[in-house]
């Protein structure tokens, strides 16, 4: 079953062909302004495909409500909200369209076949300029009674301040700037675990506030959902020494608070950058599958 999957982001939409194993000739252009300008970028892509493609997937973000097929919520790109997505797209296309959350797509990629695939009970946490999140439970996905399930940016950590505030490495390089008086832009996360690492006093406080706040995040979160899993995306899960900081810390919390039944299993993913197309296909593959038992069993 050949795929063609869309990543919508606020500066570039990403996307590739998904044939069953991989995602193959991927590309992406600048994010359009408006909608009618998306649309014909992204039947661009699809007229230049040489094959037959059996459906549209698509990563995007914002609140998705399947039922009432339109998306929710706030996101970079305002105009793909609040109103029948969906039609347009099967309209535009004349092809089955999927819609899912960026995050749950991302989630389903390692899921269905990545490092989690087999699990049952999975908190996926992505870590980018916030943070984001799904939940797999029984290995369905799990989006609450308002669709905010997983928003594990909005759990509240320290002060007043939540997950998405104090535990990403964005945030940690702009508390840095404000604390050394620059421009918020003027250094990176990697520039400031560069400094941490050598000896600049400042930046190794913030990597270890970085360290601390996520580790309390994933602690919270375990201890609430009791995954199997917890698998970390995002861009700073590729830092080299990310996990076993994590997790030195995370025996530290368990020791204080003396629970020795289990530790925690945290891993990285295994898509990175394709998660979000891989997922959206996935999503695809998942709801033609369910229509087809449903037809089967009436």
């Amino acid at each position: 079953m050949a795929i063609l999957a869309f990543d919508f982001g606020g500066s570039a939409v990403k996307y590739g062909i998904w044939n069953g194993q991989e995602i193959r000739d991927k590309g992406n252009f600048t994010t359009p302004k408006t909608w009618d300008e998306m649309k014909a970028s992204l039947f661009a892509v699809y007229n230049e495909i040489n094959q037959t493609i059996e459906g549209v997937a698509i990563s995007a973000p914002g609140v998705v409500d399947v039922e009432k097929q339109m998306i929710n919520g706030i996101s970079a790109i305002p105009y793909i909200h609040r109103f029948n997505i969906y039609k347009e797209l099967e309209a535009l296309f004349e092809l089955p369209v999927s819609i899912e959350n960026d995050a749950n797509c991302a989630g389903m990629a390692e899921i269905y076949e990545g490092v989690a695939k087999g699990k049952q009970e999975v908190a996926f946490v992505v870590i980018g300029t916030g943070i984001g999140g799904a939940i797999f439970h029984k290995g369905e996905i799990v989006k609450g009674a308002h669709l905010y399930g997983g928003e594990f940016g909005l759990m509240y950590l320290s002060g007043g301040e939540t997950f998405s505030k104090l535990g990403t490495a964005v945030q940690m390089a702009w508390r840095y700037c404000e604390r050394k008086g620059v421009e918020k832009e003027t250094y990176t996360g990697e520039d400031v675990f560069a400094l941490a690492e050598s000896g600049d006093k400042l930046a190794i406080e913030e990597v270890n506030n970085f360290y601390e706040y996520v580790t309390q995040g994933l602690f919270s979160i375990q201890f609430s959902l009791d995954p199997e899993m917890i698998v970390l995306g995002g861009g700073v899960s590729a830092k080299k020494g990310l996990l076993e900081e994590i997790n030195r810390r995370m025996k530290e919390k368990l020791a204080h608070f003396e629970l020795n039944d289990f530790i925690p299993q945290i891993v990285t993913c295994q898509y990175e950058n394709d998660a979000n197309l891989i997922g959206a296909a996935a999503n695809l593959i998942a709801i033609q599958k369910n229509r087809e038992e449903t037809i089967g069993t009436n």
